[in-house]
């Protein structure tokens, strides 16, 4: 009879680690699943007692050995590079494990459906953290991907590789198409980065919502639209939010702000409609 109990009663998670009779959840960030057998380095058995030097030898061999059939093949090395730098960039950028797992998923579909043979490490891991990111609607640009993953000189050469790798990467997909992110998150993403009010950030939303039927985000970055979307709420409300903050979060000139406001003021009329200040006695 199958017992569908408790793996073990316990009153804290480390006790409950200990008395835990199966490993954790498998994992696609691991060209094993996660579920592989390690030879611990240790100089004693389960009771306690040192082992002897001929022992520790061939425990030693056979730790060698393991990690050598683990990845045997080129594709399993291939694998297990590409995994181990997505996960090492997605912990460099904070992001959650649900992108963490994504980015991993697309990849190994990608594998079996593209020849990834000699691609660079850097980009290819970079275009599928950045399909992921927009699978699970988390608002980052390739620069800042390629920034937690290589040094500054080299986030240019490595950022235009990997656009084109998503390029290649979205047509092998079929029909797989990656969701549009919203100007909404990039507005949140550069208010949460600056410490806006929240105030500025609702009446920013409001703004690009009344505005979203015109033309003036077409064939321009979404980032700079949305840093001017912040800029104008703050003007609006006597918030005190410099140009050249919003600029540096957005990754844009002051001069890109200036313009982008200037457009939006000319195609639209605000107005602002006070409320009296009701004197108290």
């Amino acid at each position: 009879m199958a017992d569908y109990g408790p793996e073990s009663r316990s009153s804290s998670l480390e006790e409950k680690m200990k008395l835990a009779r199966a490993t954790g959840q498998t994992t696609y960030s691991q060209h094993d699943l996660g579920i592989t057998t390690e030879i611990s380095i240790s100089s004693k058995d389960f009771s306690g007692k040192t082992i002897n030097t001929q022992v520790a030898n061939q425990m030693h061999n056979l730790r060698k050995w393991q990690q050598r059939v683990r990845v045997s093949s080129p594709r399993e090395r291939r694998l297990a590079n590409i995994l181990t730098k997505i996960g090492e960039t997605c912990q460099n950028l904070s992001l959650s494990k649900n992108v963490l797992e994504t980015a991993s998923i697309i990849y190994r579909g990608l594998d079996d459906k593209m020849d990834v043979k000699g691609k660079s490490v850097v980009s290819i891991s970079a275009a599928t953290i950045y399909m992921a990111c927009k699978q699970c609607e988390v608002v980052r640009s390739l620069d800042e991907i390629c920034k937690g993953i290589c040094t500054q000189k080299e986030v240019k050469a490595k950022a235009k590789l990997a656009a084109r790798y998503y390029r290649t990467m979205v047509m092998e997909m079929g029909t797989f198409t990656a969701p549009v992110i919203t100007m909404d998150k990039y507005i949140s993403k550069i208010a949460n980065m600056t410490k806006t009010d929240v105030k500025v950030e609702r009446l920013a939303l409001e703004i690009a919502e009344k505005t979203k039927n015109n033309s003036i985000a077409d064939g321009k970055a979404p980032n700079g639209i949305a840093a001017a979307y912040l800029y104008v709420a703050s003007i609006l409300l006597g918030q005190n939010v410099l140009q050249r903050d919003v600029s540096s979060v957005a990754g844009v000139t002051e001069v890109t702000i200036r313009n982008r406001c200037k457009e939006i003021l000319t195609c639209y009329q605000l107005k602002i409609t006070l409320r009296p200040i009701l004197a108290k006695n």
